[in-house]
């Protein structure tokens, strides 16, 4: 790519922010340099960019910084138009339906999913509750998105919704396998399972999650650490 429409990404392996700007970028095919960071060592260039924060991820685009995931998707789709898949519906009332639940995805349904990987006992139990109450939600919208039914996906049709969803829940299994619970159940949220499966079907996206142990040996270390601090 030439100097003058240079894309970096600063980001951490394991982080879903920061992995859904990877996997629009894959979608969208535009090359870009990737800058993992320590999280206990910020680089002084991410603490540059993203001075309010101080988080990844932050693409930079021609030597200008943006941050927020769900805002550097949009960025990328509005620059890069002509290249690859849109990554939102032209029309503007699905595109905001897309907004709603990819901001319900992030700001319920994933943080209600760590509150049960960091908790215990009867905190565990009120937030698997939660999570089972988020996900019957997430169940009904997605017959108002796909009223027909979960559409074929390939490569070519990823939307920023199917973005979101797999970085956040991609790695169900781990995440499952850390507490001993399901959290995509086939019977209980079968369009969540199938949309989940399908885009999974795809290799450049399953590749492009972090790998297994790695994250499942993140994940108990989160998880014991927390039950540690409430032990304390």
């Amino acid at each position: 790519m030439a100097e003058e429409n240079k894309v970096t990404l600063h980001g951490f392996w394991a982080s879903p922010y920061s992995k859904r700007v990877e996997l629009a970028l894959k979608v969208k095919g535009i090359p870009y340099e990737y800058v993992e960071e320590d999280l206990k060592n910020k680089s002084p260039l991410l603490l540059h960019y993203n001075p309010v924060h101080k988080k990844v991820p932050v693409l930079v685009h021609n030597g200008k910084p943006i941050a927020e995931s769900l805002v550097i998707l949009e960025y990328i789709d509005e620059t890069w138009k002509n290249i690859g898949p849109p990554l939102l519906p032209q029309d503007p009332y699905k595109r905001s339906q897309v907004r709603f639940w990819a901001t319900f995805l992030q700001q319920q349904c994933f943080e209600a999913m760590i509150l049960v990987i960091k908790s215990d006992g009867e905190a565990q139990e009120k937030a698997i509750k939660e999570v089972s109450e988020k996900f019957k939600l997430l169940e009904e919208g997605i017959k108002s998105i796909f009223p027909e039914g979960i559409p074929p996906i390939h490569q070519e049709n990823v939307g920023l919704l199917d973005i979101v969803i797999l970085s956040i829940f991609g790695s169900y299994k781990v995440q499952e396998q850390v507490v001993g619970l399901t959290f995509i159940d086939p019977e209980k949220t079968p369009l969540v399972f199938s949309w989940l499966k399908a885009l999974l079907e795809l290799p450049a996206l399953k590749e492009a999650l972090p790998p297994h142990e790695k994250l499942l040996g993140l994940l108990k270390y989160i998880r014991q650490n927390a039950l540690n601090s409430t032990a304390v």
